[in-house]
């Protein structure tokens, strides 16, 4: 896959970005962040398999150590890919709600 290709999200990638979208975390706080914005409890190979995932793809960096903790930040090519992919969810979900209208009798 080219690095400016969408590609297949999974839902660890996606959360991730949704959490940086917020400003830069070290993996902790974006577990907790994903937790409260989600209730998603990602493990932490997961997360960091994700994460060296993300930064490989160019849309994450990471920052300067602090306090033992490295702290991630979204670039602006992974803002323009959660964007595609929160425009591409809002698709599903609208779909999907128009077929869920038509079931009313269920």
């Amino acid at each position: 896959m080219r690095k400016n290709e969408l590609g297949r999200f999974s839902d660890a990638s996606f959360l991730i970005l949704s959490s940086l979208a917020n400003g830069a975390k070290h993996g902790y706080a974006m577990m907790e962040d994903i937790l409260a914005f989600s209730g998603t409890q990602l493990e932490p190979g997961t997360l960091y398999g994700a994460i060296t995932r993300l930064e490989k793809q160019g849309w994450i960096e990471a920052l300067p150590t602090e306090d033992r903790r490295r702290p991630y930040r979204i670039t602006a090519e992974g803002v323009m890919a959660l964007r595609k992919q929160v425009a591409t969810l809002e698709q599903v979900a609208s779909v999907g709600r128009k077929r869920l209208a038509s079931l009313e009798g269920f």
